[in-house]
């Protein structure tokens, strides 16, 4: 029970410190810090980052989602295909899919022209791939649960009649 708490409360807010997730579980900081150091040992947490807004910096960057269809390998499916893809430094994640398509491929680059030469000359190029489709994202809306930009208050005034 600790533990599904504790990662719900990790996953909406990772700084949240240990003291204030003792108030919050209702448990001694030991536990909390054995629990945490438990589960990044078995990789349950994976891994910390902080969701950065770029649109809102002067730093260029382009995501793109890409679908990618590809012939599995005996005895390895899907695996060292996936291995391979996400052995770039341009790949951010890297999904095995049900549907049409195989993997989904998280690529970030300074331009569309960047990701397109990368799914061009090193991602369409493997062997095994059979195909992909790149979708540059061109606005987050919400990204991990939370709103990108706040909606805009309605500045008019209300008259009634």
């Amino acid at each position: 029970m600790l533990r599904e708490e504790l990662l719900e409360v990790l996953e909406k807010n990772g700084r949240v410190s240990v003291d204030d997730l003792s108030v919050m579980l209702g448990v001694s900081k030991e536990e909390i810090i054995h629990e945490m150091d438990q589960m990044e040992k078995e990789n349950v947490i994976a891994g910390y980052h902080t969701l950065i807004n770029w649109d809102k910096t002067n730093q260029e960057r382009v995501t793109a989602m890409i679908e990618v269809k590809v012939v599995p390998q005996r005895d390895e499916g899907f695996d060292a295909i996936a291995s391979r893809i996400y052995g770039f430094d341009e790949v951010s994640s890297v999904f095995l899919m049900s549907g049409p398509f195989d993997l989904m491929v998280i690529v970030e680059g300074k331009t569309m022209q960047q990701v397109s030469l990368f799914v061009r000359e090193r991602l369409a190029v493997l062997d095994n791939v059979t195909s992909t489709a790149t979708y540059f994202i061109l606005k987050r809306y919400k990204d991990y649960g939370i709103l990108m930009d706040s909606p805009k208050k309605d500045e008019r005034m209300t008259i009634w009649l």
